[in-house]
């Protein structure tokens, strides 16, 4: 039987809402999306619960009409610049007489990795082993069944504040939905993004939204260090707002029209000349392309510089020969990817998911990297209730009938 998957990206711009069947061939099968700007959230953090309340609902039950499933539950993802990480090294001793690992070991050995000082206000989203040591052996991805008398393991542990997270816990729930666990979005991303050579290799994921920039290094096939920046593409439409004195919607469609990361003056005799709206009723201003790039690229580097930090902080710059996955949906910017790979002399591609069916098509870019991860997380790590069930007159996986009503969704949310 084909078992039934539900992931909830709870953005800053954007709740997406994602249905999804998992064949027992492992295969991903999309049934429906719920896509509705987000309300209530200010860089990844509920500040609103009743309007964050309203737009989950929205997404929710947009989700449920696509895919004909009534949901019960779901995977949701966590951001925020509140989110902060650590790694932390387990050691336990191996008592069974023959010295044969077992999990209950390994269960053991992670619980001792998480008897770190964490402070009263902040509790552990993640605890992820990366590694195992076994007798001083390193890099062992599996000790169960082999023999050792001391077992240990490298974590990387993954906090969050108190509030941040019970905030956004009661807004899913007000929205009807129990939680099934919290991702942290960029290892959502990185499911759906990342092929394992990629993470084997040793790659940076840098998740681009509207509030924030999520980092996530893999190494060894394992997460090595994470971060939640809280800047993202908002505070490009914002800089446009503030230095051409325009309303936020104007911003951004001159950022999504005529928008790029690197600044190009015009040829001799070119007219780049916008014509825009200001604040003033009635009035029109005129700017040209290149100053509006300008403005761009100057938070674009930014953004960059701060991505740069973060790799050089994570120790690992060394170690990262896959380069930078760009994924999020400002990663899309144009000429971003190029900023990037100039100003970080690494390889640099834009990712998005793979490996779909169903409604593939709607949600192979990257701003729906973070939901399709989450649909491909809780199918590899397993649900702890049943997501819900058919709606009543409805079938699940009937997405022909309703790939168009979903287009028409897609096009009243574009800007």
């Amino acid at each position: 039987m084909n078992r039934t998957v539900v992931g909830i990206d709870v953005g800053t711009t954007k709740i997406c809402t994602m249905v999804a069947e998992v064949r027992p061939d492992g295969r991903v099968n999309i049934l429906g999306i719920g896509l509705t700007p987000s309300k209530g959230l200010d860089k990844g953090v509920v500040v609103n619960i009743d309007d964050a309340v309203n737009a989950i609902s929205t997404s929710v039950e947009k989700a449920e009409r696509l895919s004909g499933y009534r949901i019960g539950t779901a995977y949701v993802g966590i951001a925020g610049k509140h989110v902060q990480s650590l790694n932390s090294r387990g050691v336990v001793a191996i008592s069974r007489q023959d010295h044969e690992i077992t999990g209950t070991d390994v269960s053991r050995a992670v619980e001792s990795a998480q008897a770190v000082a964490i402070p009263t206000q902040r509790e552990i989203i993640h605890v992820i082993p990366r590694a195992y040591i076994v007798d001083g052996h390193e890099n062992i991805r599996d000790p169960v069944g082999m023999s050792g008398y001391r077992l240990e393991v490298e974590t990387h542990i993954v906090t969050g504040e108190v509030m941040a997270i019970q905030n956004l816990i009661k807004s899913v729930e007000r929205a009807g939905v129990i939680i099934d666990d919290l991702v942290l979005q960029p290892l959502a991303s990185g499911q759906a993004v990342l092929t394992p050579e990629d993470k084997d290799r040793g790659v940076v994921l840098v998740d681009i939204g509207g509030g924030t920039t999520d980092i996530a290094i893999f190494i060894q096939g394992g997460i090595w260090h994470s971060v939640v920046l809280p800047v993202g593409g908002n505070h490009l439409t914002n800089d446009i707002v503030v230095v051409l004195h325009t309303p936020h919607n104007t911003a951004e469609y001159l950022k999504l029209k005529y928008g790029s990361a690197i600044a190009e003056e015009p040829e001799e005799g070119e007219d780049d000349t916008i014509k825009t709206e200001s604040f003033a009723p009635g009035e029109q201003l005129e700017v040209s392309r290149y100053y509006l790039n300008q403005i761009i690229q100057a938070r674009s580097e930014q953004i960059v510089e701060l991505i740069a930090t973060e790799i050089r902080r994570s120790g690992y710059d060394g170690l990262l020969p896959a380069g930078i996955v760009l994924t999020g949906g400002s990663s899309l910017l144009p000429r971003f990817d190029e900023l990037v790979r100039d100003m970080l002399g690494m390889p640099v591609r834009i990712g998005s998911p793979t490996g779909l069916s169903g409604l593939s098509d709607a949600v192979d870019s990257p701003p729906y990297a973070t939901g399709v991860g989450l649909v491909k997380w809780g199918m590899t790590h397993g649900l702890r209730h049943p997501s819900g069930g058919p709606l009543p007159g409805g079938e699940v996986g009937n997405w022909r009938n309703v790939y168009d009503r979903f287009k028409g969704w897609l096009r009243e949310f574009l800007p």
